[in-house]
């Protein structure tokens, strides 16, 4: 080899690592580390592919979180749910220990029928004031008629008459306060017993929407103070990715416009979504998200939500926390390449919650699906009349295991009819 030839390999040499100190010095001033710096520049040359109109991001999947917590004080019984489990709005998740306010609540409705029984007294000396009242009324007027006839009358009996009327008077109306008094105490005595039923109603802690229990954060025998938390759970209606966007691509979105949606845990497949919200205020970019923007430049966050529809198709297969890449329609005109076409795993059954295993989310294949099918009855069972299958049909296509939170596929398992 010719000294000219060398000096060109060592000189190609050179550019080349030049290039690639560059190249890595970019990733490691935009905020990757040395193990992410190659999803990074994996992602700057999806950028660059991208056509004109396109914007993408990554962030990851998640959804609206919603605490289960108590609103009084108390001891924890029991927790009838566990890390996993699937709940309804309304259902009973968790039962606090009520006993003393059951013993507040038979002590007001004793103190209510006190009341009741000082009110009937009330009335009844009412009644006996009433007459009082009347009987001196009456005497006094016949004194008086007498007096103004000229017949005799002594002063006296006159002031005594206008003295036991007066009395009397005073008598009814202290008879009538009694009862007002009365009626107050059972009003409250019937509002305390009220609301220390609502208290005893909120001793038992439901489920606010449906969803599905992400963390069980207190055990049974365990004493909550008011507010204290029991149960997260996850809106599966409710999923989205944030992603963060430059200024010239954030401007240009439009809210509601088109999205799409692809896992790393499942990259095959491509997620239907749209945007639901830009932030009205710029940020820096978080140190875990690459963008092609250097850390200094301010970024707008935008989230993409995957269509609640959508959600309750795939519940079951719908887990967050996994990373991603949304791309976004800048344009409403620039059509989606082909591989950004919406492509979904295929629907689970609807019994596929019940005996969910949460490390069996893999795509099953052609054959495990016949066998399912056979199975349920759907399609004739050829092996059963015509002998053993051969070995190739008799073995079940396995794949590799996808990350927890992915939206893939789920296991179909079969069983022999």
């Amino acid at each position: 080899m010719s000294t000219k030839v060398r000096l060109w390999w060592v000189g190609g040499l050179l550019v080349s690592v030049l290039i690639a100190v560059m190249v890595v010095a970019w990733g490691l001033r935009a905020g990757a580390d040395l193990v992410t710096l190659p999803q990074a520049l994996l992602g700057l040359l999806n950028h660059r592919a991208l056509p004109e109109g396109l914007a993408q991001g990554n962030g990851r999947l998640e959804a609206t979180e919603v605490d289960v917590a108590t609103k009084i004080p108390g001891r924890l019984l029991e927790v009838r749910v566990r890390e996993g489990d699937r709940v309804t709005a309304g259902q009973v998740v968790a039962v606090l220990d009520t006993a003393a306010l059951e013993a507040q609540r038979r002590q007001a409705e004793a103190e209510q029928r006190r009341a009741e029984q000082e009110r009937e007294q009330g009335l009844a000396v009412g009644e006996q004031r009433a007459s009082e009242l009347d009987y001196a009324r009456r005497e006094l007027a016949r004194l008086e008629r007498l007096a103004s006839s000229g017949k005799f009358v002594a002063e006296d009996q006159l002031d005594q008459a206008r003295t036991k009327a007066r009395t009397a008077e005073a008598a009814l109306r202290a008879a009538r306060i009694q009862v007002v008094a009365a009626e107050a105490a059972i009003a409250a005595a019937q509002a305390s017993s009220e609301r220390i039923a609502v208290d005893i109603a909120d001793g038992t802690l439901r489920a606010p929407r449906d969803g599905r229990v992400l963390y069980r954060l207190a055990e049974p025998g365990e004493v909550l103070g008011s507010g204290g938390k029991v149960l997260t759970l996850l809106d599966l209606t409710d999923v989205y990715l944030v992603i963060f966007l430059p200024a010239p691509a954030a401007g240009r979105v439009p809210l509601g416009g088109e999205a799409r949606i692809v896992l790393d845990a499942a990259p095959e497949y491509v997620i239907p979504a749209s945007v639901s919200f830009v932030a009205p205020r710029a940020q820096f970019t978080p140190k875990q998200v690459e963008t092609q923007s250097v850390r200094e430049q301010l970024a707008f966050r935008v989230k993409v939500q995957i269509a609640p529809e959508l959600l309750v198709r795939y519940e079951s297969l719908v887990k967050t926390g996994l990373p991603g890449v949304a791309y976004v329609r800048l344009d409403p005109d620039t059509p989606w390449p082909a591989k950004l076409a919406s492509r979904l795993p295929p629907e689970p059954l609807k019994d596929a919650g019940a005996d969910h295993d949460p490390g069996s989310d893999i795509a099953p294949g052609p054959k495990a699906v016949t066998a399912s099918k056979r199975a349920q009855g759907l399609e004739p069972d050829q092996g059963a009349t015509s002998g053993p299958e051969p070995e190739s049909k008799s073995k079940t296509e396995h794949q590799p295991e996808p990350e927890p939170g992915t939206i893939g596929p789920v296991t179909t398992r079969s069983r022999e009819p």
